[in-house]
């Protein structure tokens, strides 16, 4: 097992030549980081992860022969290694990691700060490391859409709340996207207006919000400044805004404007919380799913504090156990659940108002 002092150990992974000598280079300057090797193609890749056992290994998404998504599908069951995608503005990397990768980065283009883009390359490394590997319940070959789905049971009238006003936060960052959809897909269409967080680059919040709502019972969109939030609906945060929750007498509309970070990240999870937990008068239900650091705790925390109904995601079923850690430990979570028993949980609240 590695030691905090020893480096990360990271198979590079790109059928370009061109690309393959600037990831090399670019990472090796990290002094936390050191390149075991490089492959490329995917042929090429089991045998350097076998003999070079490397921590981390970064992959292209397309790739000639063997593509990055089927290399996934057949490596992981045998060989859990933490997986950072290296993708174009492409759905494609949806797919590879609903196949299991752990995270994704964008690749540069002529418009994008190559030294940006090996920074925050870096980053996700040092977050992989840390990651809790599993292989997904659902291939992405066997993915439908929501109508070819079982249909999820409508809420209706609850007893317990008034569900045309309450509102429901969601926030997760390493992870999240498909512990975000293992959620939703269990949520039924009528489920109360969402708004969701989940930390990605700039282009692909559109996507992600697009193959959510194929696949889920509500509708999903990336939202744009001003929507209302209201049943039915699951907004999701646009990559790089702030999105912040604001009253307008009874009823409630999402606020996405260019900003500062919070706690480091932009959207925030902190952000979209503390607004919930300031603005929102009626009933609310704060989520905080799988993600390196500490983002969206406070935020939870206050939530809670105002009256909210808290979830946090559970350790053995996150990819990194960061910020529901940090919720949890503060005290701004009421229930833990995994990541396919929190939509339960939540329906349970909704309809019972407990």
């Amino acid at each position: 097992m590695r030691t905090l002092k020893q480096k990360i150990r990271v198979l590079v992974v790109d059928d370009s030549a061109v690309a393959r000598t600037f990831l090399v280079q670019g990472l090796s300057a990290y002094p936390n980081l050191e390149v075991a090797g490089y492959a490329i193609n995917a042929q090429d890749a089991l045998s350097k992860i076998q003999r070079l056992q490397p921590d981390v290994m970064t992959l292209d998404v397309e790739m000639p022969g063997t593509s990055g998504i089927d290399f996934l599908k057949s490596l992981l069951p045998t060989h859990p290694l933490p997986v950072i995608l290296v993708s174009s503005l492409n759905l494609k990397v949806f797919d590879a990691l609903a196949a299991g990768a752990v995270d994704f980065v964008r690749k540069p283009d002529g418009h994008q700060d190559r030294q940006a883009f090996l920074d925050a390359l870096a980053q996700k490394i040092v977050v992989a490391s840390c990651a809790h590997v599993r292989r997904r319940p659902v291939p992405p070959a066997q993915e439908g859409t929501a109508g070819s789905s079982a249909p999820v049971q409508a809420l209706g009238r609850s007893s317990g709340l008034d569900l045309d006003h309450t509102i429901i936060g969601l926030g997760a960052s390493t992870g999240g996207t498909e512990a975000t959809l293992a959620v939703l897909k269990q949520l039924p269409a009528d489920i109360p207006g969402m708004v969701i967080v989940q930390h990605m680059p700039t282009g692909f919040t559109k996507m992600y919000a697009e193959r959510l709502n194929r696949l889920c019972q509500m509708e999903v969109r990336e939202a744009k400044n001003g929507d209302e939030i209201h049943r039915g609906l699951a907004l999701i945060a646009p990559a790089d805004l702030q999105a912040r929750v604001v009253r307008m007498g009874s009823r409630y509309t999402l606020s996405c404007l260019p900003g500062e970070k919070v706690s480091g990240h932009r959207p925030s999870v902190d952000a979209l919380f503390t607004s919930m937990a300031s603005q929102v008068k009626c009933h609310m239900v704060g989520i905080i799913m799988t993600g390196m650091g500490r983002d969206g705790a406070d935020g939870l925390l206050q939530m809670r504090k105002a009256g909210a109904y808290t979830i946090g995601q559970d350790k053995a079923s996150c990819v990194v156990y960061g910020m529901p850690m940090v919720a949890y430990d503060i005290g701004a979570v009421m229930v833990q659940a995994s990541c396919e028993n929190i939509a339960g949980v939540l329906m349970t609240h909704l309809k019972n108002g407990t």
